[in-house]
């Protein structure tokens, strides 16, 4: 089982994102599980999710407090405690930034780090900030844990061809980095 920690902002679709994850890692006859964290609920306001991946039964039903895999939708984040907090020794960030890595503060235990420019892409493609499905395309390339045809099928499906692209160019403009 790969679990998984999303951080955004109320507003950039960390609900949505994980939902449509879910339904295409069922597709693929995997198991599926989102457990939202809403805290203060409004736009911009930090929120946060917990997504599991399995071929097997997922029996678990708590929040996520060792990571494999940390998505941050927004880079502004990375400056609270509890962004990095419990990730798993060797564990991979997927991260929206246009950022230097030094201004980051990846912690030692990362052992990769992947970033793109989910917000630029969404602006130009959506014309708003809505990074989720660009950081879905993100996620599908550098993990390989959900089919990524599946996925943007169920992106267009949820929100529109639009979308999909946006998923697709992260798919390809996603970069890896040191950590």
């Amino acid at each position: 089982m790969k679990e998984i920690r999303l951080h955004g902002r109320g507003g950039q679709g960390v609900v949505k994102a994980s939902q449509i994850v879910v339904k295409a890692v069922v597709q693929e006859k995997k198991q599926g599980q989102f457990i939202p964290f809403f805290g203060v609920e409004r736009k911009g306001s930090p929120v946060f999710g917990y997504l599991r991946i399995s071929q097997q039964p997922i029996r678990r039903k708590m929040q996520v407090y060792e990571p494999d895999i940390l998505m941050i939708l927004d880079d502004s984040l990375v400056v609270l405690p509890a962004t990095y907090e419990g990730l798993k020794e060797g564990g991979t960030i997927i991260m929206n930034t246009v950022k230097p890595l030094e201004e980051l503060k990846i912690p030692s235990q990362a052992g990769s780090v992947a970033v793109v420019d989910a917000t630029g892409i969404s602006e130009k493609i959506l014309g708003r900030n809505i990074p989720n499905t660009a950081m879905l395309g993100a996620f599908a390339k550098v993990t390989g844990l959900v089919d990524k045809e599946i996925l943007f099928q169920e992106i267009e499906a949820s929100f529109g061809a639009a979308n999909r692209e946006a998923a697709q160019t992260a798919y390809d403009q996603v970069k890896s980095v040191e950590a």
